[in-house]
C-alpha cells in the first residue's frame, strides 16, 4: 500500500496518518476515538552490548532469540500468518534480500512445508528460529485503508486533483553508475541538460503538474487527500455511492516530514489533542495555518486506479491484523516477525509484506488494520513499544555466524 504508509500523534511523528472524514459525514469531527489499548508486558530483549546505527541488519548485529515454541502465538495468529507467508514465499525465494540475512535457498524448505502443512502454530515452531536484530527494542505504529469523498470527474464540491504518475518523473538507480551506490535510488526530472529534484508539494499545488500528470480523480477535501497520501492507498466514495480504489504509483522523491512533529514542537497541540482526531480537529479549526503546515511536508504521492484488495510493496494483498510494513534493509520482505509489545493488540505474529516512507531502521514496524471505523480507531491510537524477534529459517543463524567468524562476530549476549 505504501509505499507510503499510511493517526495518532506518535504515528504522525513517525510516518503515517489517518483519514479525515468528509465534512457532513457522521465522522467529520475526526472519526471514532482512538481505541484504548489493553496493556501487556513485553518479553525482555536479549541483552547486548552497545549498538550503533548501521545500514543493514547484517551490519547491525544479531543474536539468537527465544525458541519459537516458547512465544505466546495463538492459533488464530499462526493461521493468518501462515496464509500470508505462503503468498510471500515465491518472492522470498527469488528476491535479493537487502538485509543481508538470507538467501533464496534458505527459504526453500520452509516454503515447501508451508504448502502442505495443516497445523500453523506447529509449522512455525518446526521450521523457524528467532533472531534479534541489534538491541531488539521495537516501535510499532498502525495504518489502514482510508475512505474519502471523491469523483471521477471534476464537479462542484470536488476540486482537488488526485494525480497519477507524471510523465516527466524519472527514477534513477545510482548503482548502475557506481558499485559504491548499489541499492541507492533517486527521483527527479530533466531540466535542459540537468537532472534536478522533482517539484515539491508547494509547487505542485501551485499548478506545476499542468500537462505533466494525469488527473485520475478529484477529492472533495484537500485535507482528506493529504492524509490519503500519507496512507498511500485507499478508497474514494463516489457521488453515486460506488467505490473507486486508488493505490500508490510513485512519489516525487522529496523527504517526508511528519506534521505532527511540527505541531508538537510549536506548541499547537494542547491537552487531549495528541490523537489523530485531535490533530484533525486542529486542522479543521485553523484552516489557513493548517494548509501552511501541510505544505511543509514536501513529499507528494501519485496514485493509480487499483482493482481488487490493497497491495503491499511485494505486489501482494495485505491482510488486516497480520501484514506489516518494515524496512527491507533490516527485515527480509515476506518474513514473519513476532512483536511482543506493551499493548495486546499489537502483540503477535506478523508478516513483513509492505514498506513505508518513514518506516526506517531496525525493529521499526507499521501494522496494517484493514478498512472501516474499527481499523481507523485501532490504527489511530497505535503507538506500541516492546521487543521484536525476526523469524528466519532454521540454520540461518548458524550460517551467518560461520560466515562472519573470520571478519567480525554477531552481537554477543
Amino acid at each position: 500500500m505504501r509505499r507510503g504508509a499510511i493517526v495518532a500523534l506518535a504515528l504522525l511523528l513517525s510516518a503515517c496518518g489517518g483519514v479525515v472524514p468528509h465534512p457532513g459525514s457522521p465522522a467529520s469531527s475526526g472519526g471514532p476515538p482512538a481505541r484504548r489499548p489493553v496493556a501487556a508486558t513485553p518479553i525482555a530483549p536479549v541483552p547486548v552490548g552497545p549498538v550503533t546505527g548501521s545500514a543493514t541488519a547484517l551490519k547491525a548485529g544479531f543474536v539468537a532469540g527465544p525458541p519459537v515454541s516458547s512465544l505466546p502465538i495463538t492459533d488464530a495468529q499462526a493461521t493468518r500468518a501462515l496464509a500470508a507467508f505462503r503468498l510471500s514465499c515465491p518472492t522470498l525465494q527469488r528476491r535479493a534480500d537487502a538485509s543481508g540475512l538470507t538467501r533464496g535457498t534458505d527459504w526453500q524448505p520452509a516454503c515447501a512445508a508451508a504448502a502442505e502443512t495443516g497445523y500453523a502454530r506447529g509449522f512455525f515452531g518446526q521450521w523457524f528460529e528467532t533472531v534479534q536484530i541489534g538491541d531488539g527494542r521495537a516501535f510499532a505504529t498502525g495504518y489502514y485503508e482510508p475512505e474519502i469523498a471523491g469523483s471521477r470527474e471534476r464537479r462542484r464540491g470536488y476540486d482537488t486533483p488526485i494525480y497519477g504518475r507524471p510523465t516527466d518523473l524519472v527514477d534513477v538507480d545510482l548503482g548502475q553508475f557506481s558499485a559504491d551506490l548499489k541499492g541507492k535510488k533517486i527521483r527527479g526530472r530533466v531540466d535542459g541538460t540537468n537532472f534536478v529534484p522533482y517539484f515539491d508539494r508547494t509547487a505542485i499545488e501551485q499548478g506545476a503538474l499542468a500537462a505533466r500528470a494525469p488527473v485520475i480523480a478529484w477529492a472533495a477535501d484537500p485535507v482528506e487527500l493529504f492524509f490519503l497520501q500519507i496512507q498511500g492507498s485507499g478508497r474514494l466514495r463516489l457521488p453515486d455511492g460506488s467505490v473507486m480504489r486508488v493505490g500508490y504509483d510513485s512519489q516525487n522523491g522529496r523527504d517526508y516530514t511528519g506534521i505532527g512533529a511540527l505541531m508538537k514542537q510549536r506548541g499547537l497541540l494542547g491537552s487531549g489533542q495528541t490523537s489523530m482526531q485531535g490533530i484533525v480537529g486542529w486542522l479543521r479549526d485553523h484552516p489557513e495555518e493548517g494548509r501552511e503546515i501541510m505544505l511543509e511536508n514536501k513529499s507528494f504521492v501519485f496514485f493509480r486506479e487499483q482493482q481488487g484488495p490493497p497491495l503491499g510493496a511485494l505486489g501482494l494483498p495485505v491482510a488486516s491484523g497480520v501484514s506489516a510494513a518494515a524496512d527491507p534493509k533490516f527485515v527480509p520482505l515476506g518474513a514473519p516477525v513476532f512483536l511482543s509489545m506493551d499493548r495486546a493488540d499489537a502483540t503477535g505474529l506478523w508478516v513483513a509484506q509492505d514498506t513505508g516512507g518513514a518506516i526506517r531502521g531496525s525493529n521499526r514496524f507499521d501494522t496494517f488494520w484493514g478498512a472501516g471505523d474499527d481499523a481507523r480507531a485501532t490504527a489511530g491510537g497505535m503507538a506500541a513499544h516492546g521487543t521484536a524477534f525476526l523469524l528466519l529459517p532454521i540454520g540461518t543463524l548458524a550460517r551467518l555466524a560461520a560466515e562472519r567468524a573470520g571478519g567480525g562476530t554477531p552481537l554477543n549476549p
